[in-house]
């Protein structure tokens, strides 16, 4: 589905929750300031697999729309969406699914490879950790990046560069929601929107930016 701007983006009023309606289930959502001008609806109690039905009915979705690509890995990365993952990836019959870890543990084996990546949650940037069993798994592979929101799509062009630098083929990207109006690639399959919610000021830039087709990182590297 194509976004249009004004259901990506929304003038802050004040608003306590955000009703969201995935799969014919309706949740309301926490509305969380997370910088000065900017506002989302938080997903973190149907994420976790905190709440099952809701785990349940939007993993069987999408293992409708991802079975088309015929994957052999689904990868995602830690830590909210590993539920769905594990559900998606259970529907499908894959033998495993990949994880691409948010930090390097003493237990872990040798790794192959790691990425930076920035998401507007989170002050500080992190990283994605690959370890080399893993990448072996995927080469020459057909692979499905998941997650369960794309806002920038830090996360996902994170994910992106370590499945393809362990030379498998990237054959769907899919994700719950699509938030805020940062990624305008048209290459992603999500179930619904998520807006943000912003300060009036914020608002009128961001819609300059959406209009001329440019992301935040394209206009400051103009």
């Amino acid at each position: 589905m194509k976004a249009k701007f004004e259901d990506l983006v929304k003038v802050y009023r004040d608003e306590k929750y955000f009703a969201t309606n995935v799969c014919g289930l309706r949740r309301e959502l926490p509305i969380r300031q997370i910088d000065k001008e900017m506002w989302i609806a938080s997903n973190h109690l149907l994420v976790l697999g905190r709440d099952v039905e809701f785990t349940k009915k939007v993993g069987e979705e999408l293992s409708k729309v991802i079975k088309i690509y015929s994957p052999d890995y689904l990868i995602t990365a830690e830590s909210k969406s590993l539920p769905l993952a594990y559900k998606i990836s259970e529907i499908l019959q894959l033998p495993e699914m990949i994880v691409a870890r948010k930090s390097a543990k003493s237990y872990m084996g040798n790794f192959y490879n790691e990425v930076v990546i920035k998401s507007i949650t989170t002050a500080q940037p992190q990283k994605l950790v690959l370890e080399s069993e893993e990448a072996e798994k995927m080469k020459n592979k057909r692979v499905v990046i998941f997650d369960d929101v794309v806002s920038t799509g830090g996360t996902l062009s994170g994910l992106e560069k370590l499945v393809e630098t362990a030379g498998a083929k990237i054959v769907c990207k899919a994700a719950i929601w699509l938030e805020g109006p940062w990624y305008r690639k048209e290459d992603l399959v999500y179930l619904n929107i998520l807006p943000v919610f912003v300060t009036q000021r914020k608002f009128e830039e961001l819609k300059i930016m959406f209009e001329g087709g440019k992301n935040d990182r394209e206009r400051r590297d103009a």
